[in-house]
């Protein structure tokens, strides 16, 4: 294990010096885009571990990393951002020191204003990595008009994007109550009654959270009872799931708990479902995977170690080598 943690530190400081190197340089020795990623992709897995996910700066490889979130290639800048999230994924010490290096304002600039979906959908990532279980980093977010984006995410057409600003909302309302009026003056609960009838099971699951987050903080109405529109949503859903199969039901757990607890607490009474004994079926004793949070669950940072010591092939090396 110390001889594959040498190896690990020395690949990944042969990276760090090819980060450092201009575009242009990169590009007359006939390095390309793809040359790159794949270089980012073995600095990834070097990073899973999070030991070398903090060496990462001590070998000069932090900074160089985050530059490249400003690469004129949007796979460049997309690839980066993944890579950042690993490193910064339940690791306190490396989320100081990305914060440290100003890594916060690249990553929010990619997330609200790049051209490329991919980019924007990989920054938020990051960004939702970063600021877990970071005081410091909702701080920033929020003085950032971090929200604002998010709102912007929600009313996009692509439901990979949608997926992770829900997630990312429903952990700050979460953790901090007094975001929910943020989240009410910027339009959000309109938007998220929207996608609460979205085809895709997990936006509808994680729009039903954030509206029953919004109707549960009691100290200012943040979600509006009166709203037809919420009742309408309700009521549809609620048919849909009564119509629905048995396999389906098991499948819609979750969203006949979120919806019945969202009948009863915005109107004071007993939901339908509650009413044909839909919320708690005797199937659901028998515990369903837990599809949203795998999805979203990062990986382990055990998994590049175990890899390596599961075979016996020897890292193969990148062929790019130092200016001359």
């Amino acid at each position: 294990m110390q001889a594959h943690t040498i190896d690990s530190i020395s690949r990944m400081k042969v990276i760090s010096q090819i980060m450092k190197m201009p575009e242009q340089v990169l590009e007359a020795q006939g390095v390309t885009p793809d040359d790159l990623e794949g270089m980012l992709a073995e600095l990834q897995e070097h990073v899973e571990s999070i030991d070398l996910a903090n060496d990462l700066h001590s070998i000069g490889g932090l900074v160089p990393l985050l530059s490249y979130l400003k690469n004129s290639n949007a796979k460049i800048r997309a690839k980066s951002a993944d890579v950042l999230t690993t490193v910064v994924q339940n690791n306190p010490r490396s989320q100081q020191l990305v914060m440290e290096a100003n890594g916060f304002e690249p990553l929010l600039t990619n997330f609200i204003a790049d051209p490329d979906i991919r980019v924007r959908t990989k920054a938020l990532g990051a960004i939702s990595s970063l600021i877990r279980n970071n005081q410091p980093g909702i701080t920033a977010f929020r003085l950032a008009n971090g929200y604002a984006g998010l709102r912007d995410a929600l009313v996009s057409d692509t439901v990979r994007f949608q997926r992770k600003a829900l997630n990312l909302l429903h952990y700050l309302l979460q953790e901090s109550n007094s975001d929910c009026k943020i989240v009410r003056d910027l339009g959000f609960p309109r938007i998220m009654i929207h996608l609460a009838s979205n085809q895709d099971f997990e936006v509808r699951e994680f729009a039903l959270r954030g509206l029953l987050e919004l109707a549960r903080e009691e100290s200012v109405r943040n979600l509006d009872r009166g709203d037809v529109n919420l009742r309408q949503l309700l009521e549809e859903r609620t048919r849909r799931i009564i119509v629905m199969s048995d396999e389906d039901l098991c499948a819609a757990r979750e969203e006949r708990q979120l919806v019945d607890s969202l009948w009863t607490v915005c109107y004071d009474e007993p939901s339908l479902l509650r009413e044909r004994g839909l919320v708690y079926l005797p199937s659901d004793d028998e515990l369903a995977p837990d599809v949203v949070r795998d999805r979203f669950e990062p990986p382990l940072r055990a998994w590049a170690a175990r890899r390596h010591d599961e075979t016996s092939e020897s890292p193969v090396p990148l062929l790019l080598g130092p200016a001359q």
